[in-house]
């Protein structure tokens, strides 16, 4: 969906428009799960955090000044929610049950390679794999990476590079 397009759907959502709020939700919500349980490794979890994120788009959707802004201002309170959820799973250990990050589904081919691919990018640390995620999956720019992560550009740069030398390493090591 094209930034303009977001834009004004975000307008009529701040004028109330069910409508609009619907195709937003649509258009992020399988992408706002993916990111959230790459913060968190646990599907419901994951969809938890989702869902308590757009209760509060919809109570506080008004408060936006930017529509510009709506998309890293979306993922940043995932993030948020995510990592809320995490901190209460800590305290409370039988609430979730964590799934295995390096699972992977046996598929063949393509789809094999890719869940290889995405199983390494699990291994990488937390704040690694975050950027990684949203700059080659979720194909966001550096700047908003940055707002979402409430991290610098220069250190989300250095990130990234760090996070592919640590894949290329692993890659390597598989193919020995």
């Amino acid at each position: 969906m094209e930034q303009a397009k977001i834009d004004l759907l975000v307008i009529e959502m701040q004028q109330g428009s069910e409508a609009a709020f619907k195709e937003i939700f649509d258009y992020f919500q399988p992408s706002l799960v993916r990111f959230s349980y790459k913060v968190c490794c646990n599907e419901q979890m994951a969809k938890d955090a989702v869902q308590n994120s757009w209760l509060k788009v919809t109570k506080s959707i008004g408060k936006l000044k930017d529509p510009r802004a709506f998309k890293s201002w979306l993922y940043q309170m995932v993030r948020w929610q995510s990592i809320d959820l995490v901190k209460k799973a800590a305290n409370d250990p039988l609430e979730f049950t964590e799934q295995d990050a390096s699972s992977v589904s046996q598929h063949t081919g393509v789809e094999e390679m890719q869940s290889s691919l995405l199983a390494l990018i699990n291994l990488l640390p937390e704040i690694d794999r975050q950027a990684i995620y949203l700059f080659y999956l979720e194909e966001m720019k550096i700047k908003e990476i940055a707002t979402i992560l409430s991290t610098p550009e220069g250190t989300i740069k250095s990130r990234l590079n760090r996070a592919r030398n640590m894949l290329k390493v692993k890659i390597e090591q598989l193919g020995e």
